[in-house]
C-alpha cells in the first residue's frame, strides 16, 4: 500500500542493501552515532533489522511490511529504526545473532531485534508476516512503556551470555597433547555419520556446498589413505558440478540446493562460495585428475571475469536470486527456446541438459546433467571432442540469449575478505593449471586491494563502493587477505606480496590478538565499541577468522622462518582440541589445520627459470607444503633462500622438513620422491 515516494537516511549509504530501503516509508537510519544517540535522547527502543542484498526473505519482508505506510507509521512513532547490511557490518550481526540464540530462538535473515535505548537486546526473531510484525511492534512499545523493568531484567540476562568469553564458554584450554593422525580419523568418523551415500553432501536438505568440509576430507584421505573419504568428496563434487546448484550455462555455483539432489538451487550467487569452490575443485583435481573438476574451475573463473569483476580489478559480492520479481527467472529455459536458439543441435542438448515440458515447474527448466561427458557421448555414439564442441557452441548461444534478459540485481560493493577468498582460489587454480588469465586476475585483484582498500599504515578496509572505502576491516578480512597474498607469493615468488602479508599479520597481532586467551578478537582494539567484543571460532560456510589466522601463522612461519608463528598456530589449534574432538562438523577448518600438524611441513625451495616446474609441483595433492623460489642468480631477503642457487646450471630443488634438508635434486619427480619417503 505504498502511495508516496519517500527518502530516508539510507539514501547516501554505500551498501546496495541499504539503498534498496532508501525509499521505504520507514524512517531508517544506518547503524551509527546519530541513530544510537537519538534513541537515548528520545528514550525510544531500537529496532535493528539486519539482512543482505541477495536475501530472498529480506526482500519479502520489505515488500510486505517496510513498504506498508501503516506499518511504517507504527515503527516510526514508537522506535528508532536501524537498517544493517550484515556483509558490511558482520560485527553488529554477530552480536545480535548471538543474542537471538541466547533467547532460545532460531537465527537467520532477515534478523529483527528489539533493543533498549542503550543497545541491549530484549527480544528478536527473523521473518515476520506483516500482520504479526505490526502487532509485535505495538506490543513491544506498550511493554517498553509499562513493563520497562521486566524488559531490562531480560536484557541483563542476555548480556550475561553475550559478555562471557568464548574461552570460558567452551572451555578452550590447551591440552598439551601431541597431534595424532588417529585423531584426524576419529574426526572423520563424526563427519561420516551424516554422509548421503547416494548424492553426496549430508543426508538432509537444504544442501550447502560447505567447502571447508571437503577440504578436510581430502586431507583425511591423503593422510590416512582413506579411500572412503575421497569417494565421498568425489560423490559430492560430481553431483554438485552436474546439478542445478551449478549454473550449467554460465558457470558459478549458487548458494545452496533446496532439495537432496543438488537440483533446485536458491539462485543467488555469492563470491565467498565460489572463491572457496575454485580452490576445492582445484585440489580435488590434484587428488583425482578428473576432467570435470578442471572444466568447473575454468567455467567458474569465466563467470567471475564476465559478471563479477570491476574495471579496477575488485570482485563484486553477489548476484541476487530474483529478477523481474521472480526467483531464478534469469536462469530458466523452455523447450521452445532451445529449438529456436540451437537449431539442429536442439534435440541433443535438450537431452544433455534434461530440458522437458518442465523439470521444475510447468514450462520451467533448470539445466542439469545426468552424467559426465564421457558417459553422455558413449550413450549417443559421439566422440567426446565432438560432444564438447557442440556443448561449447550451445553455451555461447544460450549465454548470448540470456544476456538480453533482465539481469538479477548485482551487489556491487567490494568486500576485502571475500576478495581474499577468491584471490586464494585464483592462485590455487593458476598453480595447478598454469592458465595465465587466472594469474592476471589474481594480480589485478591484489593490486586493487593494496591501492584502494588499504591505508598508508597498511590497515585494511572492509568495503569499497563508488570510489571509496569507509569501514575498518574485521579479522575475517585480514585473515583472507593474508592468505591470498601468501599464496600469490608462492606462485610468483615476488617477495613484496609475502612481506605485505606479514605487515598485515603484525597489525592483526597488535590490534586483534588477545594475549590472555591466545586467540583473536573479531574487531580491532581501535574499532567502534559494541555491547560485546567477540571471538569467532566456529567454521561455517566461510571458515572462522581464528582458524584462518592460525593457518596463516603456520604458513608464514615456515616461509619466513618465524618459529614463534608456527608455535602460535599449534597453541591455537591445541586450545580447540577438546571441542574439535566433540564437534568437528562445526570446526572443519580447524580439523584441516589439526591434520596438517600431524606430520612435518614440506618446505620446497625451487631455483628455476621454467614456469612449468611450478605447475608440475602442484600436479599432485600435497596439502602440507610451502613453496619459496627465485630465478637463478637473483637475490632474496628470505632465510629459506639464503645461499641457494642452481647447481650444474640446471633447475634445482631443495626440500626441508623440521629444519633438516634433503639432498638437492633437479626434477619435480625427484622432489615428490623425497616428500613420499
Amino acid at each position: 500500500m505504498t502511495s508516496t515516494k519517500h527518502t530516508n537516511r539510507l539514501a547516501s549509504a554505500s551498501s546496495p542493501y541499504l539503498l534498496q530501503h532508501a525509499h521505504n516509508p520507514v524512517d531508517w537510519y544506518p547503524w551509527g552515532e546519530e541513530a544510537l544517540q537519538k534513541a537515548k535522547t528520545d528514550n525510544k527502543p531500537i529496532i535493528v533489522s539486519i539482512g543482505y542484498s541477495a536475501c530472498h526473505w529480506c526482500h519479502v519482508m520489505e515488500r510486505e511490511s517496510f513498504e506498508n505506510e501503516d506499518i511504517a507509521a507504527i515503527m516510526n512513532e514508537h522506535f528508532v529504526c536501524i537498517k544493517v547490511d550484515r556483509e558490511e557490518r558482520p560485527d553488529v550481526d554477530q552480536v545480535y545473532m548471538e543474542a537471538v540464540h541466547a533467547m532460545g530462538l532460531q537465527g537467520g535473515w532477515p534478523l529483527n531485534v528489539f533493543l533498549l535505548p542503550d543497545q541491549r537486546p530484549f527480544y528478536g526473531g527473523t521473518y515476520f508476516p506483516p500482520k504479526g510484525w505490526a502487532q509485535l511492534c505495538i506490543q513491544v512499545s506498550k511493554a517498553f512503556q509499562k513493563q520497562y523493568n521486566e524488559l531490562a531484567k531480560s536484557a541483563d540476562g542476555f548480556m550475561n551470555t553475550l559478555s562471557r568469553s568464548e574461552v570460558e564458554k567452551y572451555g578452550l584450554v590447551g591440552q598439551g597433547n601431541a597431534f595424532k593422525k588417529e585423531a584426524v580419523h576419529e574426526m572423520y568418523l563424526k563427519f561420516a555419520e551424516n554422509f548421503d551415500l547416494q548424492k553426496g553432501g549430508n543426508k538432509r536438505a537444504p544442501k550447502f556446498p560447505m567447502p571447508v568440509v571437503y577440504e578436510f576430507l581430502l586431507k583425511e584421505a591423503h593422510i590416512n589413505n582413506n579411500q572412503q573419504a575421497l569417494e565421498h568428496v568425489e560423490r559430492t563434487l560430481d553431483h554438485m558440478a552436474l546439478g542445478g546448484i551449478y549454473d550449467q550455462v554460465g558457470g558459478g555455483f549458487t548458494r545452496y540446493s533446496t532439495d537432496m539432489d543438488w537440483f533446485v538451487p536458491h539462485f543467488e550467487k555469492m563470491l565467498y562460495d565460489n572463491g572457496q569452490l575454485v580452490s576445492l575443485y582445484t585440489h580435488a583435481f590434484q587428488a583425482t585428475g578428473k576432467e570435470l573438476y578442471r572444466e568447473t574451475v575454468f567455467q567458474t573463473v569465466d563467470w567471475l571475469e564476465r559478471e563479477m569483476t570491476s574495471e579496477e580489478g575488485g570482485f563484486y559480492s553477489a548476484l541476487d536470486a530474483d529478477s523481474e520479481g521472480e526467483e531464478g527467472k534469469f536462469y530458466l529455459w523452455t523447450v521452445q527456446e532451445f529449438y529456436e536458439l540451437l537449431g539442429p543441435d536442439a534435440e541433443l542438448m535438450l537431452d544433455y541438459y534434461n530440458i522437458t515440458s518442465g523439470n521444475w515447474e510447468p514450462g520451467k527448466n533448470i539445466p542439469f546433467r545426468s552424467g559426465t561427458d564421457e558417459q553422455f557421448a558413449q550413450d549417443h555414439d559421439l566422440e567426446v571432442d565432438e560432444l564438447q564442441d557442440i556443448v561449447r557452441a550451445t553455451q555461447v548461444k544460450l549465454l548470448d540469449a540470456r544476456s538480453r534478459r533482465v539481469r538479477p540485481g548485482l551487489d556491487d560493493k567490494i568486500l576485502s575478505g571475500w576478495n581474499g577468498l577468491m584471490l586464494s582460489g585464483l592462485c590455487d587454480a593458476y598453480a595447478t593449471f598454469g592458465e595465465d588469465k587466472f594469474l592476471n586476475l589474481a594480480l589485478n585483484n591484489a593490486e586493487f586491494i593494496k591501492k584502494h582498500m588499504m591505508d598508508n599504515e597498511k590497515h585494511l578496509f572492509r568495503n569499497f563502493k563508488n570510489g571509496k572505502a569507509s569501514i575498518p576491516a574485521y579479522l575475517e578480512d585480514y585473515a583472507a587477505i593474508i592468505d591470498g597474498y601468501t599464496r600469490l607469493y608462492q606462485v610468483t615468488f615476488k617477495e613484496d606480496w609475502l612481506f605485505l602479508a606479514n605487515d598485515l599479520m603484525k597489525i592483526a597481532l597488535k590490534e586483534f590478538y588477545d594475549e590472555n586467551e591466545g586467540l583473536f578478537f573479531y574487531t580491532s582494539s581501535t574499532s567502534e565499541e559494541l555491547i560485546a567484543r567477540k571471538k569467532e571460532i566456529f567454521d561455517n560456510v566461510i571458515p572462522s577468522s581464528n582458524s584462518m589466522m592460525a593457518t596463516n601463522l603456520k604458513t608464514l612461519g615456515h616461509l619466513l622462518s618465524h618459529h614463534e608463528y608456527v608455535q602460535a598456530a599449534e597453541d591455537m589449534t591445541d586450545r580447540m582440541n577438546r571441542v574439535l574432538m566433540l564437534a568437528p562438523q562445526d570446526l572443519a577448518n580447524w580439523a584441516s589445520l589439526y591434520a596438517l600438524h600431524t606430520y612435518p611441513t614440506a618446505e620446497v625451495v625451487m631455483i628455476t627459470e621454467a614456469k612449468d616446474d611450478l605447475h608440475s609441483l602442484h600436479r599432485d595433492y600435497l596439502p602440507n607444503k610451502v613453496v619459496a623460489g627465485k630465478l637463478p642468480g637473483s637475490s632474496s631477503k628470505l632465510d629459506l633462500l639464503e645461499g641457494r642457487d642452481v647447481i650444474d646450471a640446471q633447475s634445482t630443488f631443495f626440500l626441508c622438513f623440521n629444519q633438516a634438508c634433503q639432498l638437492p635434486v633437479h626434477t619435480v619427480d625427484e622432489v615428490f620422491g623425497q616428500v613420499k619417503n
